[in-house]
């Protein structure tokens, strides 16, 4: 049996499962511990064996519009593609993912792209939206958070801004707020939910990706490369 096949046996189906119905219900969802344990922990030794100049500072915008603005974000990333074990395993697992939801959703989900994320001690990301309506092609965002040890002291939270949550709701503000534990998974709806990344008190690592519809007309190829 290889790898990939020991990463995706077991429980997908009632996560995804879950998954889908947390989005139908509320347009996200937050998964502590749930990405299976070994490719999670695939993922957390690869992230911190890449080299230091694989990660650049992630930036604003798309294409020929990227900024780097610290104003806004201070991390920094480096892209996932179809390389070495652990990226493999993953971009596999998120296609399963992908397969299961267009299957009950209906999104007609087309492609997904993703990169490894790097906060260090005192780097944030201010309140942003991953697409605005009408303005791209990002369906579902998805956050995998590749931390061991965690503890709510360590700072780092992602903060999910829900304008549907009532103001009578235990959720302060209304917004959840997501401690980013090992394994713990985030989806939801890229044009629907403002979030932001507080600064952590420790290195902080995550996987960040989007699936995505296709819009690649005639000779435009999207997203653009």
């Amino acid at each position: 049996m290889s790898l990939v096949q020991v990463i995706h046996s077991g429980g997908d189906t009632a996560l995804f499962e879950s998954i889908s119905n947390d989005i139908i219900e509320k347009g996200y969802s937050i998964r502590p511990y749930a990405l299976p344990e070994n490719l999670a922990l695939l993922l957390s030794q690869h992230i911190l064996e890449l080299p230091s100049e694989k990660f650049k500072r992630a930036g604003v915008g798309r294409s020929k519009d990227l900024v780097v603005n610290d104003f806004i974000r201070t991390d920094e990333i480096s892209w996932i593609t179809y390389q070495g074990a652990a990226s493999c395993a993953w971009i596999d697992w998120a296609d399963s993912l992908r397969s299961y939801l267009n299957k009950h959703l209906f999104l007609g989900l087309f492609s997904f792209e993703s990169h490894f994320a790097h906060y260090a001690k005192g780097d944030f990301y201010k309140t942003h939206k991953d697409a605005f309506k009408g303005e791209g092609n990002r369906v579902l965002s998805v956050v995998v958070y590749l931390n061991q040890n965690w503890v709510p002291s360590d700072g780092g939270e992602l903060v999910i801004y829900d304008k549907n949550l009532s103001a009578s709701a235990v959720i302060d503000n209304r917004k959840v707020t997501v401690v980013p534990n090992f394994g713990t998974i985030v989806v939801f709806l890229s044009e629907e939910f403002p979030h932001e990344v507080l600064p952590a008190k420790r290195d902080r690592y995550s996987i960040a990706g989007w699936f995505r519809l296709n819009n690649s007309i005639a000779n435009n190829i999207d997203p653009p490369r």
